[in-house]
């Protein structure tokens, strides 16, 4: 099973949208590791997108992530960042296709509602940035035979 980082940035918690957002990767049968509703310090901020920096945009979004709470989830299933990102949708709303979170829940060419952790590198290396040793849980999800073929579970 592989974990990855999700952050439901501002404009979802600010839209309303975290239930909804948050039951869709529930629905597709992923398992919720590790959960922070938190507003999220700058210093903490600037070590996420460490990558960003001197980028045109990085100033705007360390602000922008700044603004409001966020919902920062750790998740877990077979292929969850491949599954997850393909759920996100394309970068921006206006070019994600329907039947994706950004495609469906978003239209601006800004604000983008979702992150999630590109590789299993980056999902390691967030995940230790936003969990301390501990915080994320290990358990049995009961249905995961109703999930995943029961060949794969062995």
């Amino acid at each position: 099973m592989e974990r990855t980082l999700i952050i439901l940035k501002p404009d979802a918690i600010q839209r309303q949208l975290a239930g909804a957002i948050l039951g869709r990767f529930e629905t597709k049968g992923l398992k919720i590791v590790g959960t922070k509703f938190t507003q999220i310090p700058r210093a903490t901020l600037e070590k996420h997108y460490a990558d960003h920096k001197g980028k045109p945009f990085y100033e705007g979004l360390v602000s922008f992530m700044a603004k409001s709470p966020v919902l920062v989830l750790a998740l877990e299933g077979k292929n969850a960042i491949a599954i997850c990102r393909k759920m996100m949708g394309a970068t921006f709303g206006s070019k994600a296709e329907p039947g994706t979170i950004r495609g469906d829940y978003g239209i601006s060419d800004s604000f983008n509602l979702i992150h999630g952790s590109d590789s299993p590198a980056a999902a390691e290396k967030e995940l230790a940035l936003f969990f301390q040793p501990g915080e994320l849980v290990q358990y049995d999800l009961i249905g995961a035979g109703w999930i995943y073929d029961a060949d794969e579970l062995k």
